[in-house]
């Protein structure tokens, strides 16, 4: 990181870096219908949770002493609502639904972020962040409500369950930034995995899991897979946003929003999943929420200061 820095200007680094994550966290729905293929929701989600909790481990007994355990209520809420039950929901629901549809519902993270916030962690009521959940939820809407032919099926149930998994995102993020600030993001990430890890790998020895890899024609394809999306999707990508936010600040970072959903569709496209307008008006939609939104919360800061 140090060497890029000395030769590239920090304006441009930060661009690489949004690419790089945008390119990361937009591809783990196509990399979770991949893991799909030959295990089942439960050990997909245990695998995601547990090959991230080992990666996890160096940092943990690193930062062991310097961790506040007083605080220890919210890393379990940190861990179980930011990659727990979204880990199961994502791959329950993409059990029915494409990714491309789990990808574009996904970018409903900073809305509800918004409206957990307005409501539980006290930040400042707006209209113009009212206004942008909405609309973000009215794309939400004619998403999930259109035809059969758009690649839904009529899976309401599956893919409200992606609604849930940002919900409980948002839950998440407003914990670490009211409870947990001045902590830094490995840390929390680390603490937070430590409760998740050994429930997960316990769950996971119980299950055909081992059966699967050697008997199943798919199952080291789908083990690359969830290895991949577990490592550089959880794990890698944490210690680079962290990076990027100190690098620039989080309003920067937070425009990863706007680029997840984009690259979620150009997989689905080569996957040969079924992406039409809709797809891209309610995509448009939700976006345009989500800016409306940050731009409310943006002028509530300019007008607090």
């Amino acid at each position: 990181m140090r060497k890029l820095s000395a030769s590239l200007s920090p304006t441009l680094i930060s661009w690489l870096i949004l690419a790089v994550l945008s390119l990361i966290w937009g591809s783990s729905f196509i990399l979770i219908k991949r893991s799909l293929i030959a295990f089942s929701p439960v050990q997909v989600a245990c695998l995601r949770i547990g090959i991230s909790a080992l990666a996890f481990q160096p940092f943990l007994y690193a930062r062991m002493k310097q961790v506040p355990w007083q605080h220890w209520k919210y890393f379990l809420v940190v861990g179980l609502a930011g990659s727990g039950i979204p880990a199961f929901l994502f791959a329950f629901a993409q059990t029915q639904i494409n990714s491309t549809l789990a990808g574009i519902l996904n970018s409903l993270t900073p809305l509800f972020t918004l409206i957990i916030g307005m409501l539980f962690f006290r930040s400042p009521f707006d209209w113009l962040k009212i206004m942008g959940v909405i609309i973000g939820l009215m794309g939400a809407l004619l998403l999930i409500g259109w035809s059969n032919d758009q690649g839904l099926q009529g899976q309401w149930f599956y893919a409200s369950l992606i609604v849930v998994a940002t919900i409980c995102y948002g839950l998440s993020l407003n914990t670490v930034a009211t409870k947990l600030s001045g902590i830094p993001s490995l840390t929390i990430s680390a603490v937070s995995f430590s409760f998740l890890g050994l429930p997960a790998l316990i769950t996971l020895g119980f299950s055909d899991f081992f059966s699967v890899i050697t008997q199943h024609p798919e199952g080291f394809n789908s083990l690359a897979a969830v290895s991949i999306l577990s490592f550089f999707g959880t794990f890698l990508s944490t210690i680079i946003f962290f990076y990027l936010v100190q690098l620039n600040n989080a309003v920067f970072a937070s425009m990863i929003a706007y680029l997840m959903p984009v690259v979620a569709v150009g997989w689905g496209v080569i996957d040969g999943e079924p992406v039409g307008w809709i797809h891209l008006v309610a995509m448009v939609i939700i976006l345009g929420g989500i800016f409306l939104g940050r731009m409310g919360k943006r002028l509530s800061a300019q007008n607090n200061h």
